[in-house]
């Protein structure tokens, strides 16, 4: 693997990281349409990102949270298992980015 690559990978894991407590803080907040467009703008983030650095399961969760945000906006909350939805890939984002931190971190020293 490439070296400058993987520093690169690196520092997307760790933005990554900081970027899933941001949108955990945003559920864990009273719920309003800046909160959840902040969530659904970070998701995006996420999934562009995350599949230019080859984590396709970092960029789907993303995609699925960014999908269900929007949709919690334009439905004005209508669909209550979207809220669920979005927490439990939060839980599934947060898993991954840690299972392709330990992943990288075994493949090459830092």
């Amino acid at each position: 693997m490439d070296y400058e690559l993987n520093e690169l990978r690196r520092e997307f894991l760790d933005e990554a990281r900081e970027k899933v407590r941001e949108m955990q803080n945003a559920l864990d907040a009273e719920r309003d349409s800046a909160a959840i467009d902040r969530l659904a703008y970070l998701a995006h983030q996420l999934k562009g990102s995350g599949g230019s650095y080859g984590y396709a399961k970092i960029s789907s969760e993303a995609t699925t949270i960014e999908k269900e945000a929007k949709r919690l906006v334009n439905n004005d909350g209508g669909d209550p298992r979207a809220e669920e939805r979005i927490q439990q890939s939060v839980v599934n984002l947060r898993a991954e980015i840690e299972r392709s931190a330990k992943e990288l971190a075994t493949a090459t020293p830092a």
